[in-house]
Formats: structure tokens, sequence, C-alpha cells
């Protein structure tokens, strides 16, 4: 199992928060945490046999609401997405950007695991 590393670079000082144990995710599907005062929404997605982990905002900013951890997961163009519950947006989970609308994002964050802890970054 490895984390996805989000737009980070060796210049931001990243504060490491745990939220959860790997056996807590369920594969293909999304749950949310609180970092910082953020909700957070947590993906466990299995990539050509490996399970990968991506953290995103869960505020959908289209709908206007915190919903995203519900979306369901798939893929454009081989690369990982949540579709918003709401109007159906597609967010993709690498870089936050928005399909449907160029000028729309969400925050990614880093993630990293230390044995079964998973970690988010802010």
């Amino acid at each position: 199992m490895t984390a996805v590393q989000n737009r980070l670079t060796p210049e931001q000082a990243v504060q490491w928060h745990y939220v959860c144990k790997t056996s807590d995710l369920v594969t293909n599907s999304g749950v949310c945490a609180l970092v910082e005062s953020q909700q957070v929404a947590i993906f466990s997605l299995k990539i050509n046999g490996e399970t990968q982990i991506f953290a995103i905002s869960n505020y959908d900013p289209i709908g206007k609401a915190n919903v995203l951890y519900r979306g369901l997961l798939g893929s454009i163009g081989g690369a990982p997405v949540v579709a918003s519950p709401l109007y159906k947006e597609h967010y993709f989970l690498e870089t936050g950007l928005c399909k449907e609308h160029d000028d729309v994002s969400v925050t990614t964050y880093p993630v990293k695991l230390e044995g079964s802890n998973v970690f988010v970054g802010a």
C-alpha cells in the first residue's frame, strides 16, 4: 500500500496528522476526517493491483457542501477522480482540478504511511 504525495515540495513545512489505520479504510471508497478544523476526504483506491491513498478537501465548491467523501470513484484518461454526489463534477484526486470547470479546484493534501498508520499533511 502506498501513500500519494500531493503538491508537496521539499521547501514546504508539513505538519503530519494521524487520521486512521489502513484497516479503517475501505478499498475504492472514501472516509472523512477532521484535520486542523478542515474536513478532508480520504480515498483508498486499487490501481494496477496496488492500493493508493489520496486526500482532498471534502468541500464541494459547486454544490457548496462537505460531501466529496461520498462521491463515486473512477478514472478519466487513467487519472483517478471522484464524482461529486451532488452535481457529478469530477475532481482529479492527484491535482484537485475539476474536469468540467477549469477555474474550479479543491485542495489536495499529502499522505504518508507509517506501518498501518495513515497521516495527512497540513
